[in-house]
């Protein structure tokens, strides 16, 4: 099948990827003398065989950072009310285990004034199960966590939705893998922007795109998602998110920092990306994550 296109347009996507790639080259010595040839191989073979050894490096440790996930999602055709905030703390790059936040108060409070408190269950997880989701409604987000209060506020985003999906055969760098296509209708005259999942349970893997309207307002279009490792048979999890503007900027912020070139050892090292939550007791010791309310459509797709 062949990849459809809509009135010319061209449609940003954006690759989020959990794995950098650090690329490093291999340079071969040459021996400009030739009885000494021979001798220069073994020494440089040598020289790679025995030159290798574990080095620790001492890295300066700064203070734990309140590290915030308040994704907020109203899947279509379920009531919303089920929510979830994950609170973790930054550790030491040489640390394996997750620092989780247990002892926080979280509340949520609408606009017309209704608040939504959150309780700790379990591995710093916090929910709530009577929450009320209202579209385009602003909403507040407040954690008291070691004497400092955090906040943040947001709008609940709409999303169109998935119409429906194909599969053709020309995605990759070489054109020749398969791709998975969910189409979608963007309004018209309005400013949108989305996120797009793509959880492909096969081969364990996650893959994030996003999207905005700017050459594509009003029309039909749609997300891509293709692997070499994809194969027929294959379960892909698909969920489309509308986002706002800002978290659209922050994920493209974070994309050009990590994205898909790890940009080698001599790269210059990457800021520190601050997302919408801030410490107002003190701004100096501001906490990682963002708080954002999304309405979702999802479905699984299998490969033919």
């Amino acid at each position: 099948m062949k990849k459809v296109k809509y009135l010319g347009a061209s449609l940003r996507g954006i690759r989020l990827k959990q794995i950098f790639n650090l690329e490093a080259g291999l340079g071969v010595l040459y021996a400009l003398v030739l009885p000494i040839k021979y001798l220069s191989l073994l020494f440089l073979t040598s020289v790679l065989i025995s030159c290798e050894e574990v080095i620790e490096l001492n890295l300066e440790e700064s203070s734990p950072r309140l590290v915030v996930d308040a994704s907020l999602l109203w899947y279509m055709d379920t009531p919303g009310n089920e929510q979830k905030i994950i609170l973790t703390e930054t550790t030491g790059y040489y640390e394996d285990e997750i620092a989780t936040v247990s002892d926080a108060e979280i509340i949520i409070r609408s606009k017309n004034g209704e608040e939504f408190i959150f309780k700790h269950q379990e591995q710093g997880i916090y929910t709530n199960t009577s929450f009320k989701p209202k579209l385009e409604e602003e909403y507040t987000l407040e954690i008291k966590y070691k004497e400092e209060i955090y906040t943040a506020s947001s709008n609940f985003v709409p999303v169109s939705g998935i119409d429906f999906i194909e599969q053709n055969n020309e995605g990759g760098f070489t054109r020749e893998d398969l791709e998975i296509e969910p189409f979608f209708t963007d309004p018209k005259g309005e400013e949108n922007f989305y996120l797009f999942t793509f959880k492909d349970f096969s081969i364990s893997k996650l893959s994030l795109e996003i999207y905005e309207d700017k050459f594509t307002d009003g029309n039909q279009f749609s997300a891509s998602y293709s692997d070499e490792d994809l194969v027929p048979g294959d379960e892909v999890f698909i969920t489309m998110e509308g986002i706002s503007k800002a978290f659209y900027n922050y994920l493209f912020i974070l994309r050009s920092q990590g994205g898909d070139n790890g940009g080698g050892p001599f790269q210059s090292q990457p800021a520190t990306v601050k997302g919408n939550i801030i410490n107002q007791s003190n701004p100096e010791n501001y906490p990682f994550g963002y708080f954002r309310l999304s309405e979702a459509d999802s479905t699984t797709y299998i490969v033919q």
